[in-house]
């Protein structure tokens, strides 16, 4: 399962996003709007094209790919919890959320999330942590080799991975899952990769090239 992060829609239906789930630790908002860069090119933008070319990479090899929400189906969303219970229901063998980050001019680079062992409330995240972090290390190693870039310079304290317990995309996935931050949107020898073509190719061949990996360990 590839999950786009956020949707273009966002933007039009700022009442519906808003609206609190509870990931298990805590609630938090439905969704949100997500970043862009500073000429506009909106983090939603951003990671449904990257889907696209990683679910066409992905299925040239055999695999089954399902998109949490594709081209405005549906219009907004879906909801962080809902975004995990898609990954669950397909009973994915892996389960990936595309996004970009909006920190500091000077910040560059991508980071991989991993869930922690969290287990409150509808989450128990405790028998994927393993396999997550596996998929991650993965995809975070080919990531660097697919794109000449190096993980974060600001996050994760150079090894491009960083665990976190706040995320119900993680917290409520039953399925091995991580989110992968290409890059700072704000940034603008980041901005200038992540609004290439190009380069968004490359990266779509380093996560799939781990996604494959992990499948097949």
């Amino acid at each position: 399962v590839i999950d786009p992060g956020h949707n273009p829609g966002n933007f039009r239906h700022t009442a519906e996003i808003n609206r609190k789930v509870d990931v298990g630790t805590h609630v938090k908002e439905c969704d949100t709007t997500g970043t862009a860069t500073n000429d506009g090119y909106t983090e939603a933008r951003f990671t449904l094209d990257l889907a696209h070319r990683l679910r066409a990479l992905l299925e040239a090899q055999g695999a089954t790919v399902k998109l949490t929400h594709d081209n405005g189906s549906p219009p907004w969303g879906p909801c962080v919890d809902e975004r995990a219970r898609i990954g669950n229901a397909a009973r994915a063998d892996a389960a990936v959320s595309l996004h970009a980050d909006g920190s500091a001019p000077g910040n560059r680079g991508f980071h991989v999330i991993l869930p922690g062992a969290v287990h409150a409330g509808a989450a128990d995240t405790r028998p994927i942590v393993a396999a997550s972090r596996e998929l991650g290390e993965r995809i975070a190693g080919n990531l660097v080799r697919a794109t000449g870039q190096g993980p974060s310079n600001y996050i994760g304290n150079g090894t491009g991975l960083v665990t976190r317990k706040d995320l119900g995309g993680l917290n409520l996935s039953t399925v091995p899952k991580v989110f992968v931050e290409c890059g700072n949107m704000r940034d603008s020898k980041d901005a200038a990769l992540l609004t290439s073509g190009d380069w968004r190719q490359k990266a779509a061949e380093g996560i799939s090239e781990g996604i494959v990996e992990f499948l097949k360990s």
